[in-house]
């Protein structure tokens, strides 16, 4: 479930107890992933490196007497220059004859994610130190899920010559693209890029890279200017900073870019965030600094609407006060980033928007009375949630009342060939199970009687002594989507 993709800027921390950066670490894991986006990764091949040395999901190789560059058989990750912060990635080279290279970028991989992208072209942006003639760029070719790819292209032919110091963005239509294998490629599946030599000019060149995406150019061309965030927070801990504001509607909306400042004055990009988060944590690794920020709406076109300017500062905290921030830092995955037609935890973040675990959904009703008994939401938030729970459990298919692991949290049906049975380890996590302390849910802190009423009725339905007999047994029957007892 904990499958985080990490959006926050990191710095080396300061010496501090070894406790305390641990907890910073966690609440960063905790508060910067609160909504799932599918439809950004529908868009998305590569923003950003959560790693500062390497890019974790790249590789590379030449053969003599080329040189390709790389570090610990990785793309090198630059941090100076970049079009979306905090860095982009190096690629660095040497073409001879009778050699060859090639280096190959990987799509994030993580679990449940379909690799399905939507858009007519593929864009990213090259950066050279010196002037680089287009004709001396390399060769790019495209793999996708099923291991088929295509001929080479030449990256020249959809750029013009590179001017030293400036970001030049190449643009590839995906009817340009010919098919090499014995299977016809599928862009839109697409699971590698592999960028190859070119002209054996025998000089060393280097291309900073950045921001691959796969969009409609017709769109992408006439995107309005977005309104901007509003009622930016900043909230300050001891080493980092924690941002929240209004999320910005509008499937225009290709990202949110994050800027600080240490006078208020000239502001320094640090990070971006996805349409679909509105949280970020920057991590400063100090206490007693004073810092300013603000955050824009970045459209697909680049142009920015920036929120108004606040400030924070970091402090000294003590170990109930950094207690505090990790118990609503993880709050906060199940109540920011429950899945909302249903109420119920996500089954991961990022990960696929509708998919619910009805075993973390336990845990997610247990955040709640920790939630309400903390402060950090009201009874009334607790008691509305807890409704939307019941109300969407009762509807969701049963067998000898036990759920099954996944549920659609949109639609209500259940997920796989295999996975879509009475499960009865999930069921005894779930909301409504005598396992994990139901009657306090209602009882003591929340003490409502409709989703009391609601959640009685669910865990009697749940048939534990059957489910517990060793001679049962699931078998399919004639539906794909069904399970039986037999």
């Amino acid at each position: 479930m904990f499958n985080f993709l990490l959006r926050a800027t990191l710095t080396l921390p300061a010496a501090s107890r070894l406790f305390r950066a641990l907890t910073v670490g966690a609440a960063i894991l905790s508060t910067t992933t609160v909504l799932a986006d599918t439809e950004y990764y529908r868009h998305t091949f590569f923003d950003n490196s959560i790693t500062s040395d390497s890019y974790y999901y790249s590789s590379g190789k030449a053969v003599v007497p080329s040189i390709l560059k790389l570090r610990d058989g990785k793309l090198p990750v630059d941090s100076s220059t970049f079009v979306t912060p905090p860095n982009s990635l190096r690629l660095a080279w040497q073409s001879l004859a009778g050699g060859s290279w090639q280096a190959e970028i990987t799509v994030v991989d993580f679990r449940n994610r379909e690799v399905l992208f939507r858009g007519d072209t593929l864009s990213f942006w090259c950066y050279s130190a010196e002037a680089l003639p287009a004709a001396k760029l390399p060769q790019l070719r495209f793999l996708d899920a099923h291991h088929n790819f295509s001929a080479p292209l030449r990256i020249g032919d959809f750029s013009s010559d590179l001017p030293a110091g400036k970001w030049m963005r190449v643009q590839i239509p995906l009817q340009r693209i010919k098919t090499d294998s014995l299977h016809k490629l599928d862009p839109h599946r697409l699971e590698r890029l592999v960028f190859g030599q070119g002209v054996a000019d025998g000089t060393e060149h280097a291309l900073l890279l950045d921001e691959f995406r796969l969009d409609d150019a017709a769109i992408d061309a006439g995107t309005p200017i977005l309104l901007a965030p509003q009622n930016l927070q900043a909230r300050g801990y001891e080493l980092h900073v924690d941002l929240s504001w209004d999320s910005v509607s509008g499937s225009e909306l290709a990202r949110y870019i994050i800027y600080r400042s240490d006078d208020a004055k000239q502001f320094r990009p640090v990070g971006i965030q996805e349409p679909g988060i509105n949280r970020y944590t920057d991590f400063l690794g100090k206490t007693n600094l004073t810092v300013y920020y603000q955050v824009t709406a970045s459209g697909r076109d680049y142009r920015e609407s920036p929120s108004s300017v606040v400030n924070s500062s970091t402090r000294p905290f003590t170990d109930d006060e950094l207690l505090t921030m990790l118990q609503e830092a993880c709050f906060r995955y199940y109540w920011e980033g429950a899945q909302p037609d249903s109420g119920l935890a996500r089954e991961n973040i990022p990960g696929e928007d509708r998919l619910v675990a009805t075993g973390a959904s336990g845990f997610g009703i247990m955040a709640l009375v920790a939630g309400v008994e903390r402060g950090f939401i009201t009874r009334e938030q607790g008691v509305q949630r807890l409704t939307k729970i019941v109300d969407f459990l009762e509807k969701a298919p049963r067998y000898h009342g036990a759920w099954s692991h996944f549920i659609d949290g949109q639609t209500l049906p259940v997920f796989g060939i295999f996975e879509n049975g009475g499960d009865i380890v999930e069921t005894a996590g779930a909301p409504s199970s005598r396992s994990e302390g139901g009657p306090v849910i209602s009882e003591s802190v929340l003490c409502h009687s409709e989703p009391r009423q609601g959640r009685d009725k669910l865990r009697q339905e749940s048939l534990f002594d059957l489910l517990r007999d060793e001679d049962l047994r699931w078998v399919l029957d004639s539906s794909p989507h069904t399970l039986a007892a037999a």
